[in-house]
């Protein structure tokens, strides 16, 4: 089944159990893909988490029903999965900036979102730089930290940490690292950078995912105090962005576009896998950045 049938199939379950307390599990269920594997591609093909999308929809109902019906709040907010008639009016007004009794009214503007369907996005005015590699499996070690699905915005701020607190020089050290004599790390002998990042290496519990900043394990690395992993052989599809004078910008660029405007027409599915972020610094000084995705052919 391919990946547009998959995801039009989750929209129509959605749809049928809106009034179910639905979690990322339950949707991913009527997929080929693990819940953490779903609520990513849904997050960038959709460009908001799984849950977002559950609650606008469930809130687009409730407003509905406030025009065109006589139903409590209190009924509503039972009905949509909210614990209080408050709590689901706190969640009303930050969708449709007005509470539950004024959206009652005739000529209130409210912000109702559609069910979402899925289809191949015709655009063609950016080339994509991608190739298809195969890799044999590989070791890494390096710094883990387990997010929920819907907290992908998230991984910038722990980047951030580990570069604040110590734990990236650690590791970059750990990895045998050679720094140049103002104190910056050199790349390796690719242009890669020693430290990248891996997500998705494992399942480690429903709604959530690992993300690890690591470097490749060899004979003579110290990974004492690290998370070791490991990456198993697969087909890669390879999307590189341009050079640009900062590092790690393009990113969610890249993961946004490989997900929703080449997967769903590049005759190959995505493999159940980690994704990999590899970050380079070209000769000039100038830098780029990988992203690797699991796949398979049709």
């Amino acid at each position: 089944m391919d990946i547009l049938t998959q995801l039009n199939n989750a929209m129509t379950y959605i749809e049928t159990h809106i009034d179910d307390d639905l979690a990322l599990t339950d949707v991913s269920s009527v997929t080929a893909y693990s819940p953490y594997h779903f609520g990513r591609l849904f997050y960038y093909i959709a460009d908001m988490p799984l849950s977002e999308y559950i609650r606008k929809r469930k809130l687009s109902l409730a407003a509905m029903k406030l025009q065109n019906g006589s139903d409590k709040v209190i009924d509503l907010a039972v009905m949509f999965g909210y614990d209080s008639a408050d709590s689901f009016s706190r969640a009303f007004v930050q969708q449709h900036g007005v509470t539950p009794s004024v959206a009652r009214q005739t000529g209130v503007n409210l912000v109702i979102f559609p069910p979402l369907t899925f289809q191949i996005k015709i655009k063609g005015v950016q080339a994509m730089n991608w190739r298809i590699e195969e890799k044999e499996a590989f070791e890494v070690f390096g710094i883990e930290r387990i997010f929920n699905n819907d907290e992908t915005s998230k991984v910038p701020e722990f980047w951030c940490e580990c570069h604040k607190n110590g734990e990236y020089e650690k590791l970059f050290d750990a990895a045998g690292g050679v720094r140049n004599p103002d104190g910056h790390g050199d790349p390796r002998e690719d242009g890669a950078c020693v430290i990248n990042a891996v997500c998705g290496y494992c399942e480690p519990g429903d709604n959530t995912f690992p993300y690890m900043l690591y470097a490749l394990k060899n004979p003579d690395s110290n990974t004492d105090g690290f998370k070791v992993a490991q990456i198993p052989k697969a087909t890669w599809a390879i999307f590189r962005s341009d050079k640009n004078d900062y590092i790690g910008l393009e990113i969610p660029t890249l993961f946004n576009r490989a997900y929703s405007e080449w997967l769903p027409s590049s005759g190959y599915d995505k493999e159940i896998g980690p994704d990999m972020e590899i970050y380079y610094t070209a000769p000039d000084g100038k830098h780029f950045e990988e992203v690797w995705i699991p796949v398979q052919k049709k």
